[in-house]
């Protein structure tokens, strides 16, 4: 018994490796460069999410990117409905699987906008272990993500993010722990390897190490740096590729999703 009663992950993307893009949302209600409309923000989201579907990517992720500086753990009850609107209006307009991130680490709020909109998964930066981050000590609450998901009745994947960008194991964690700890304890169906902070190139050698550390059906995904120059190596490597960045006008995170970056990263893998 492995603790998986579904492989979630391949439920969503059966039979192949998906390349997602990510929503970078406005700033929402509370936030400090909040703008003041729920509609520019929902509507921007549409039309990015309309650009990623139209250049044939795989799946969307929902990220409350702009809400910086975040709270560490739990977000307030204004974020949550703000992101549960708009994911739930990209999931209504969307022909692929939609996530949500809620950051910087509620994955408990996350797993209630994907009950209240149906969205397929979400991304969870720290799920096992303690990083320390810019918001303080940051520690996984596997233990609540997983009892919660059994109670709402959801078939919601968790991508887990192993030792996350923007932050410092503590002394003594090793990828490769970090990577068991998260798939055989933390019952994550799918784990997310990055680089030292946003945009940053992920380690081809720490692919390889987490790749030899977990079984062969463990889910391993590129979760920053992807550009169209990394893509093809690195989805023949991994399971799955995050974008962020590389999409967005400049290469800059947070700019806006450019059609003209998604079609050249779409064409580097021969999907155009």
């Amino acid at each position: 018994m492995t603790g998986r009663s579904e492989d979630l992950v391949r439920l969503l993307w059966p039979g192949e490796k998906p390349v997602v893009g990510v929503l970078h949302l406005l700033p929402l209600p509370g936030s400090p460069r909040w703008g003041g409309s729920m509609t520019a923000v929902r509507d921007r989201a549409l039309r990015e999410g309309e650009i990623l579907q139209a250049h044939k990517m795989d799946g969307i992720i929902v990220e409350n990117f702009h809400d910086a500086p975040f709270f560490p753990r739990t977000v307030p009850p204004e974020t949550v409905a703000a992101m549960a609107v708009v994911a739930q209006a990209v999931v209504a307009a969307s022909d692929v699987p939609v996530g949500v991130n809620v950051l910087r680490n509620d994955a408990a709020s996350a797993l209630a906008v994907a009950a209240a909109s149906g969205a397929g998964f979400i991304r969870v930066n720290v799920h096992t272990g303690s990083m320390f981050t810019d918001q303080g000590l940051l520690s996984g609450r596997a233990h609540e993500t997983l009892r919660l998901r059994r109670t709402l009745g959801v078939r919601v994947a968790i991508l887990a993010d192993i030792l996350v960008k923007h932050a410092t194991p503590p002394p003594g964690v090793t990828l490769e722990a970090a990577g068991r700890d998260g798939w055989h304890r933390g019952l994550a169906d799918g784990l997310i390897l990055t680089g030292a902070e946003t945009g940053a190139p992920t380690a081809v050698d720490d692919l390889v190490r987490l790749r030899a550390a977990l079984p062969p059906e463990a889910p391993i995904w590129i979760g920053s740096g992807v550009t169209p120059t990394t893509a093809g190596t690195f989805l023949e490597m991994a399971d799955g590729l995050i974008v962020g960045s590389a999409l967005q006008d400049g290469g800059l995170a947070g700019g806006g999703i450019c059609s003209e970056r998604v079609r050249t990263l779409v064409e580097s893998l021969g999907r155009s």
